[in-house]
């Protein structure tokens, strides 16, 4: 499939606490132009609700976030998983990956790490948590001496401050939580999450030279 860096600016981080509202969720962010979906294993609802998208939103590219076990993986594409993403990772966790054979995005937040995950063929990942870890300072100095890993930016980034990060030559998208702001989830106000998704998906990737 198409690398998940690729298919749009932005990729929503959802945390869902009733699987019922993953299926017209997930609808707004598509029509607004956001197909790939990252929802994350905090929650009890988690699995249920990758299962639903998967099962009743064709056109979504669901995924599974805060994967950090084995089981996790299987569990996660056993429920209709079509990538998963991590805030780090461990030679189990990339085994487990590379067992089901879909694509994997291990946080990272330090060289050393993405030199390690180079070693190992991989050259996506999640750069996490983005703000707290340098920001755009911090990738674009890793861009000269890596310029063959690409990055997913996720935590504490805003419809403010994703340009800057998309306009990175390293950075493939971003993920952010603001277009499923949580008032909008508890009023299931999913015109107002689609209006935010469509912004989001009209981001440029006006790359910096």
């Amino acid at each position: 499939m198409t690398s998940p860096l690729d298919l749009a600016p932005v990729i929503p981080v959802v945390v869902l606490h009733d699987a019922a509202d993953a299926v017209p969720l997930a609808r707004a962010l598509v029509a607004g132009g956001l197909p790939a979906i990252e929802v994350t294993l905090r929650t009890p609802a988690a699995l249920d609700a990758i299962r639903a998208i998967a099962a009743e939103v064709p056109d979504a590219v669901i995924g599974a976030g805060t994967v950090i076990t084995p089981a996790g993986v299987a569990d996660s594409v056993a429920a209709g998983a079509r990538f998963l993403v991590s805030p780090g990772w461990t030679p189990m966790l990339l085994d487990a990956t590379r067992e089901f054979g879909v694509p994997f995005l291990p946080g990272v937040s330090t060289a050393s790490e993405v030199v390690a995950l180079l070693e190992y063929g991989v050259t996506e990942m999640k750069f996490f948590p983005a703000e707290a870890a340098g920001g755009t300072a911090y990738l674009t100095s890793l861009s000269s001496p890596l310029p063959q890993a690409r990055f997913c930016p996720t935590g504490g980034i805003t419809a403010e401050s994703a340009p800057e990060y998309l306009a990175l030559p390293n950075v493939g998208c971003v993920g952010g939580t603001w277009m499923v702001p949580p008032d909008a989830l508890a009023a299931k106000d999913w015109g107002r999450v689609e209006a935010l998704a469509r912004e989001a998906s009209t981001l440029r990737l006006t790359r910096r030279v």
